[in-house]
């Protein structure tokens, strides 16, 4: 009897998988798409955390902070137009350029990267969101509440005043700066880190765990390894500032004296610490804009980057070798010559990886056909400025000329030229170029050639000058000057140049902000170029990507054959939200096989809740106000908590879904394969620097004293540090075989050594603490007592938070969210609790064992 044929309905294909061929198929897979990624309406939108929201906000706050800066910039230039002028006084003058810097620095430079990567970096994935959206709503929430709480401070006569820097003795002594100004910058900006930390997590766990099938590391977008790069470099450089503020804070607050001489202490820790900070700084913000005209010039060339591997090489170098030029700062503090000789060859190293990456794009412009337009006039004029800026940098960092120079405005007029021509002048390209995808129009060319030539103009005339007014001997930060220095000219020049250099800025400002009116929309990729974010239709839809394509080129929509039209009509993965949940794919490490489909979060106010409370947290502080700052911490942990309990790790309905083209994904990993275990470990690596900080600022102070400890210190002691040392062992032993026994569903067991690791991690704790106290160190005394009391006090917090997390667990077990399948938290605060450890035995060797030994 012959079989009958099988019937198949025309929504679906062969395999029983939508046909995605009919065009009503597509229409209720799109209006799925639509519901599920909208954005909230009315007094709810605040709560979206879309990355197309977020970094939208993310980036007008920072280019609010930049014109906030901008505008105290040009109050310096009217006070330094003329000779011994009285437009500012002396005291306003120093909070003016504290700020100046501040806010360009910390509140712009550095989070307009962050802000910029989270809109553009899952469109260039091909991903529908980033891992971690909360993530970087509650990075954005904590920016601008530090970044209002730092500006709004000169509104009241409070604002720091002791420059960018704030280099002790003179900040630390409240003699020489009364008032809350010092610690208003301290701790706001602590705070700000951490939002520019949380963005660093979110933006590496994006680039490697979020790329499409197929993309191997090979074949990523130049910005996805700039992206790379420059945050991990966040993640190693601004720890240790953060070790430096909880230090200056401390002295301030409770005259610990880590930069008081008299007592033991060297004011020059934090400048070490500072700049260990602060030069990899200046290529965290080099970087992303070098990134910006790696996408920018092989669509304008008409063809692929010549170099890749070169650039990429080039990238990683120049971030690497950053870290060892901090010293290129403090040539004229009196350092061995040695290490003079050490970090100047250093910094002249640096231009090498920096030559590579312009001839990168010089010999790619040569051996394409390039197309004029406005973002290619800036990228012109960036190439230009930095190329002067490299220069003068280079002469900066010969020990002998720096010598003359240090201090005065020639170092003024280099900085500008590098932050100007190294940044801005590219993301001005940027934004010319990126904003079809933002906005759904292009800007105007003429508006743009005209801002163009304004701010190039203005530029040079501002800064040119300034090489001359530093060899003349004009010193920096100085609110006036006398006529016979001879400098009259060149300063009124540089404050004209400024004017015209704004009235640029400002023209881009209008382009943006103007009224459309029924100005047509874009074309779709306008500018015909061949990564995947031009993907984006206009004008853009909330969902990111119609489906998650599979990725086999660079630039996939010059070389593969009708990738636009498979990704529209859905023939990849991901064409349809049938569970309305918001989905994308986490993929390999290298090969960018896929792993999982990861259900992202979606609109919360917790982000902006647990923001607030973190935030008065550090405001409180700022006035002493302790009961409010205890509770306002008590608040914060539980907003956290919260958080954590509703929005993450959640079980799925089913353990696997059918993404599309025959392939199922699970839903639910843990261990090395989540992104959760990705973001704890590089969160507790940067934890990690932050302690070796600490540990550093310890065997600084050894190196500098004939005898430290000092003979008359009695020390922690050797008998509580073991104690503790114990203690923190039992807990991480406990948070081991706990995830152990709970994967080999032996839940009793892992229940008990969870509840017996979260009492261990705080006896450890109060052990560590009670060693110094019982034996009478006290902190205020000498530099001494104040290391080991910070150590401890920083191992012992660290030994709590890890307690807390082993009774989260233990909660979430009892309430059927941790269970032998589904123990994706057990694994990640088993891996806390491997660098804990590793916090326990260096404390306690550094402060029990050494003394010993030495």
């Amino acid at each position: 009897m012959a079989r009958e044929p099988r019937v198949t309905d025309r929504r679906t294909n062969a395999t029983g998988e939508p046909n995605q061929e009919d065009e009503e198929v597509r229409r209720g897979q799109e209006e799925r798409l639509r519901t599920v990624w909208a954005a909230p309406r009315s007094w709810r939108y605040w709560s979206a955390v879309n990355n197309t929201e977020v970094g939208v906000w993310y980036t007008a706050a920072a280019f609010g902070f930049m014109l906030f800066a901008g505008v105290l910039a040009l109050m310096m230039r009217v006070q330094l137009a003329v000779p011994e002028n009285d437009f500012l006084s002396a005291t306003f003058y120093n909070q003016v350029y504290t700020l100046h810097g501040t806010a360009m620095m910390f509140l712009f430079a550095v989070p307009i990267f962050e802000a910029v990567a989270i809109i553009l970096l899952p469109q260039m994935l091909g991903a529908r969101d980033l891992p971690f959206p909360r993530l970087s709503a509650f990075g954005f929430w904590c920016f601008v509440i530090g970044g209002v709480f730092v500006c709004g401070s000169i509104f009241f006569g409070a604002a720091p005043n002791a420059g960018w820097f704030m280099y002790p003795p003179l900040t630390t002594n409240e003699q020489y700066t009364p008032g809350y100004g010092p610690d208003i910058w301290l701790l706001g900006l602590s705070f700000i880190e951490v939002a520019s930390i949380a963005a660093a997590v979110e933006l590496i766990v994006g680039t490697l765990k979020c790329r499409p099938p197929g993309m191997r590391l090979n074949l990523m977008p130049l910005y996805g390894w700039y992206v790379l790069v420059v945050a991990g470099m966040i993640l190693f450089a601004f720890p240790p500032l953060i070790a430096g503020d909880i230090l200056f804070e401390l002295e301030r607050m409770f005259d610990w004296p880590f930069f008081d001489p008299s007592r033991g202490g060297d004011p020059l820790l934090w400048q070490h610490l500072f700049w260990i900070f602060g030069h990899p700084e200046v290529y965290i913000v080099f970087l992303p804009a070098v990134a910006l005209v790696a996408m920018i010039v092989p669509t304008f060339a008409q063809r692929p980057i010549l170099g890749y591997s070169w650039i990429v090489l080039a990238a990683v170098g120049t971030g690497f070798i950053s870290f060892g030029l901090w010293v290129h700062h403090m040539y004229t503090t009196g350092l061995p010559s040695i290490s003079l000789g050490f970090f100047s060859a250093a910094s002249e190293a640096v231009a090498i990886p920096t030559g590579v990456q312009i001839f990168v794009f010089l010999a790619t412009l040569l051996t394409g056909r390039v197309i004029y337009s406005v973002p290619m006039l800036f990228v012109s004029g960036a190439l230009a400025i930095f190329v002067i800026g490299g220069l003068t940098g280079v002469m900066v960092a010969l020990v002998p000329f720096d010598w003359q120079a240090h201090d005065t405005y020639f170092v003024v007029g280099h900085l500008h030229c590098v932050l100007i021509g190294g940044m801005l002048f590219p993301l001005a390209a940027g934004i010319y170029y990126y904003w079809p995808i933002v906005g759904g129009r292009r800007l105007s060319d003429k508006l743009g050639r005209v801002a163009f030539w304004l701010m190039f103009a203005g530029f040079n005339l501002a800064f040119l000058p300034m090489h001359y007014s530093g060899l003349a001997g004009m010193a920096r930060r100085v609110w006036t000057y006398s006529e016979e220095l001879g400098v009259g000219m060149a300063n009124f020049a540089s404050s004209i140049g400024a004017f015209v250099f704004a009235a640029g800025f400002l023209v881009i400002v209008w382009d943006v902000l103007r009224p459309r009116g029924k100005e047509a929309h874009a074309r779709r990729n306008p500018w015909n170029a061949g990564t995947l974010e031009w993907l984006t239709e206009m004008p853009g839809e909330s969902w990111g990507v119609r489906s998650v394509p599979i990725v086999t080129t660079r630039y996939p929509l010059w070389e593969q054959p009708n990738f636009i039209d498979d990704v529209d009509k859905g023939r990849f993965y991901l064409p349809d939200a049938e569970e309305m949940k918001r989905e994308t794919i986490i993929t390999s490490v290298l090969d960018g096989e896929p792993l999982q489909c990861l259900r992202v979060p979606g609109p919360s106010f917790m982000p902006m809740i647990a923001a607030v409370l973190t935030g008065a947290v550090f405001i409180f502080a700022t006035f002493h106000w302790w009961a409010a700052t205890f509770a306002a911490m008590g608040l914060s942990v539980a907003s956290i908590i919260v958080w954590l309990w509703r929005g993450t790790a959640e079980i799925p309905e089913k353990a696997e879904k059918n993404v599309g083209l025959g392939l199922k994904l699970p839903l639910y990993k843990s261990g090395p394969h989540s992104i959760g275990w990705w973001a704890m470990f590089i969160t507790m690596t940067g934890d990690a620097m932050a302690f070796i900080g600490l540990i550093f600022g310890y065997y600084y102070f050894f190196t500098i004293h004939a005898d430290f400890p000092p003979p008359a210190a009695v020390g922690p002691g050797v008998f509580w540090p073991g104690v503790a040392l114990a203690m923190f062992a039992l807990a991480w032993g406990a948070a081991l075989f706990g995830g152990i026994s709970n994967r080999a569903e032996r839940i009793g067991t892992s229940r008990a050594l969870m509840a017996a690791g979260t009492l261990t991690s705080l006896a450890g704790s109060a052990a560590l603490l009670w060693g110094p106290y019982v034996t009478g160190l006290d902190p205020t005394a000498h530099v001494y007592p104040a290391t080991v009391w910070v150590l401890a006090i920083w191992t012992a917090v660290h030994g709590g938070v890890g307690g807390l997390m082993l009774g989260y667990c233990l909660g979430r077990s009892f309430a059927g969210r941790l269970t032998p399948a589904h123990d994706v938290d057990i694994s990640n605060v088993t891996l806390y609790w491997h660098f804990m450890g590793g916090t326990a035995l260096l404390t306690v060797t550094t402060l029990a064992l050494f003394p010993i030994l030495t």
